[in-house]
Parts: structure tokens; C-alpha cells; sequence
């Protein structure tokens, strides 16, 4: 297999429950470099699930969660299952940064400070380099002029395009959002969706859990719908929004139509 057609992140037949309660019952997705793949269903299918488990934030009970043609390497079984070894968690969730629903920006910190924290203390790289690659990415989502303000002196929506910023600042291979609008008011809610649009356009590989219909039709190469924890239904947004096959999907987005 070529770098080329190899998926940037690749999940097959994972489960993942938690006591009794499965929430994800046998899932394959995958997204290649400069896919955009969004996740839809109601609360609870396992949409935020997935994403973190993507992520290794949460540990998966059987399957496999591949990255770049690596698979991540597990021991034990069952609910005792874990990853084996932590330098390959380290390097594959650093390769995968995950954008939060809500924020989750340190409230001590500027916000110049909050996007360069992870690549001086995780990735060790030089002060002045990462500064100046933060202030870049603060005014690519906008608020560059924000730099020096701390996260409470900011709007919602700021503070999402903050994490973005803090997101991208990590130079990673992909990223990951989970609901990133669900907690803003409609019109901040389009700052975040402009930025997410810029990202799409440039090619960027990423995988996005929405209740936003318009932003997965705008935004993705795939769209999977998911329901009580498998896929539904997936496929180009065109035929999953215009021509939907599934019962349970029509009733879905006539329940989420605004």
C-alpha cells in the first residue's frame, strides 16, 4: 500500500460499551488525506463515542483503529482492553487534534498562551517559532487581535475559533470535532461554520460530529449516519440529503428541518 491511498485514520469493526450499555456495535469509517467526513444521528447512536475513541481518549473493547497503516497495538481484552504502548498513543493523538464542544481553553492562560502550550510542552518545539506560528493561525480564524485577552473577556464563538486556532497549531494530520457549534448562539455559530468552511477548502483531512445538517452538506466528502450505535446509512451528502434510502434517515432530517 502507497502513502497515497493509505486512510489517515481507519476504524474497523469497533465496539465499544460501557458496563452493559454498547454503544458502538461493529463501525468501519474511514477518512483518506484531505477527506471530510461528517458523522450525523440522534443523541446517543455514538457519534461523540466514535470520534473519541478515534482519538484513543477512550478505549474500545474490540476492533481496530488504524492511523496512517498503523494499527494501534492493544493488550488484554474485553473491557480490560488497553493500548499497549504509550509513545504510540502519545504520537497518533498529538497527530489528531481534537476541537471540543465546549472550548475547553485553560481560563489562567491568554489565549496566545493557550495556543502555544501543547506544541512548546508536548511537540518541544522552539518558543519563537511557535509564537510566531500561533499568532498566524489566531488571525487565520480571526482573532488575531485577541492574542493578549483571556478566555472570559471572550464571546463563544471566539473562544471556538481560539481552540481551532489551538487545534491547528499542533501541525496535525487531521482534525477532529466534536458537535463544535452546538454551544454558541445561531450567529456566533457562523463565525465557527466560516472557519470550518475555509479549512474544507484547503484540503484539510477532517472528521466532524454535527447536528448542523447545512454545515455536513456544505463541508463533506462523506456523510455517515449512524443509529443505536452502527451505520445506518453513509455515503456523498448529495444522496444521503436528496435521496435518502433509509426510513429511519428520512425521519431524522424531516425531525432536524428547520
Amino acid at each position: 500500500m502507497t502513502q497515497t491511498n493509505t486512510p489517515v485514520i481507519d476504524i474497523r469493526n469497533l465496539h465499544k460499551a460501557y458496563g452493559t450499555l454498547e454503544v458502538l456495535k461493529g463501525v468501519d469509517i474511514s477518512a483518506m488525506r484531505g477527506d471530510v467526513v461528517s458523522l450525523i444521528g440522534s443523541s446517543g447512536s455514538g457519534k461523540s463515542t466514535l470520534l473519541r475513541c478515534c482519538n484513543l481518549l477512550e478505549d474500545s473493547q474490540q476492533g481496530d483503529v488504524v492511523f496512517k497503516g498503523e494499527p494501534v497495538s492493544w493488550k488484554g481484552k474485553g473491557h480490560a482492553r488497553r493500548p499497549s504502548d504509550g509513545k504510540q498513543v502519545l504520537r497518533i493523538r498529538t497527530n489528531l487534534s481534537m476541537v471540543f464542544q465546549q472550548f475547553n481553553l485553560w481560563a489562567h492562560m491568554s489565549i496566545l498562551q493557550n495556543v502555544m502550550e501543547a506544541p512548546l510542552t508536548v511537540l518541544g518545539r522552539e518558543r519563537s517559532e511557535v509564537e510566531k506560528s500561533a499568532r498566524a493561525y489566531l488571525d487565520k480564524v480571526g482573532i488575531g487581535d485577541k492574542c493578549d485577552a483571556f478566555p472570559a473577556q471572550l464571546s463563544g464563538g471566539q473562544q471556538q475559533r481560539a481552540a481551532i486556532a489551538r487545534a491547528l497549531c499542533m501541525e496535525p494530520e487531521a482534525l477532529l470535532f466534536d458537535e463544535p457549534t452546538s454551544a454558541l448562539d445561531p450567529e456566533l455559530e457562523q463565525e465557527v461554520i466560516r472557519v470550518i468552511k475555509d479549512l474544507a477548502t484547503e484540503g484539510r483531512t477532517m472528521i466532524i460530529v454535527t447536528h448542523d445538517m447545512k454545515l455536513a452538506a456544505d463541508v463533506s466528502d462523506h456523510v455517515v449516519f449512524l443509529h443505536q450505535g452502527l451505520i445506518e446509512e453513509q455515503g456523498p451528502p448529495e444522496t444521503l440529503f436528496g435521496a435518502p434510502k433509509s426510513e429511519r434517515l428520512r425521519g431524522f432530517l424531516s425531525a432536524t428541518a428547520h
